[in-house]
C-alpha cells in the first residue's frame, strides 16, 4: 500500500475468516512463541516454565498501556481476530462495578475503537475455574458478576487456575486464555462460545476509526495482570 509517498507492507487474507469471505486485511500480530518477537512498548516481560507473555504495571483501577491500530483506509464494518492470554495472579474478571468504558472495568485486554470510544471485545480473567467465587467469571456457573451494558455478550472469559487458592506474582503458564481448552468444571458455558478463540465483531456502518487495546486492572500489576501471548487482529 502506497501513501503520503511512502510504501508499506500489507498482509492480506484472501480466504475466509470468522465465517465471511474475504479479503481481510491484518492489522496486529504478535505471538510471544516466536523468539523473535518483543513485547509492546510499555509492556514487561514475564516467563515460566518456557512460556513468555507481556504484561503492563499500572496503578489501581484504570486501563493504560494503549496499543493503537490504524485501519485501511478505504475504512471497515468488521473485526476478526483472536487474542490468547495467561492469567497472573489474582484476577477477578469483571468484578468492578459502576466503570465506564474508559476506567478499570475488567481485569483483562479491553479492544475498543475511535474516540469517544466503542467496544468491540473483552477479554478477562477470573480467580478459579473449578472453584467458586465471586470473582470467577460472570459466565461461570453460580456466580452473580453482571457485566457491563456496554460490553454485552461480545465477550470472553477464563481462568488459567485449576486450584483452591491463589497466588500472587504467579504467571498461570498451564493453561491459556480464551482458547476453548483446559476449562474447570464450571466454565463449560464460558468455553462453549461458538468460533473460539476467534471472535467476530460485525458493526452497524463502515468506518475508518483506528483500534484500541488497552491493559485494564483494579490492582496493581505487580501481582494481578493478564498476560499478553498472542494476538491477531483482522477487519474486512
Amino acid at each position: 500500500a502506497t501513501a503520503n509517498g511512502e510504501t508499506t507492507s500489507v498482509y492480506c487474507h484472501m480466504e475466509e475468516l470468522c465465517n465471511t469471505k474475504g479479503p481481510w486485511t491484518r492489522i496486529a500480530y504478535l505471538n510471544m512463541s516466536d523468539p523473535t518477537h518483543r513485547c509492546p512498548s510499555g509492556y514487561s516481560l514475564r516467563s515460566s516454565n518456557g512460556v513468555r507473555a507481556c504484561t503492563r504495571y499500572h496503578s489501581y483501577s484504570v486501563c493504560s498501556g494503549s496499543i493503537y491500530l490504524s485501519s485501511p483506509s478505504k475504512g471497515y464494518s468488521q473485526v476478526c481476530g483472536q487474542m490468547i492470554g495467561y492469567q497472573y495472579g489474582s484476577t477477578d474478571a469483571m468484578y468492578q462495578t459502576g466503570k465506564t468504558i474508559d476506567e478499570g472495568y475488567v481485569d483483562g485486554i479491553s479492544l475498543t475503537r475511535g474516540s469517544p470510544r466503542q467496544h468491540i471485545w473483552t477479554f478477562t480473567s477470573g480467580r478459579y475455574d473449578n472453584t467458586a467465587s465471586e470473582y470467577n467469571c460472570p459466565c461461570s456457573s453460580g456466580n452473580p458478576q453482571s457485566v457491563p451494558s456496554f460490553v454485552g455478550d461480545d465477550y470472553f472469559c477464563e481462568s488459567g487456575n485449576s486450584e483452591s487458592s491463589v497466588t500472587k506474582y504467579k504467571l498461570y503458564s498451564n493453561d491459556r486464555l480464551w482458547d476453548g481448552k483446559g476449562c474447570g468444571s464450571l466454565e463449560e458455558h464460558c468455553c462453549a462460545v461458538p468460533g473460539l478463540p476467534w471472535f467476530h465483531k460485525v458493526l452497524t456502518t463502515s468506518t475508518t476509526d483506528f483500534l484500541e487495546m488497552r491493559a485494564c486492572t483494579d490492582d496493581p500489576a505487580d501481582y494481578e495482570a493478564t498476560a499478553l501471548f498472542l494476538y491477531e487482529m483482522y477487519v474486512n
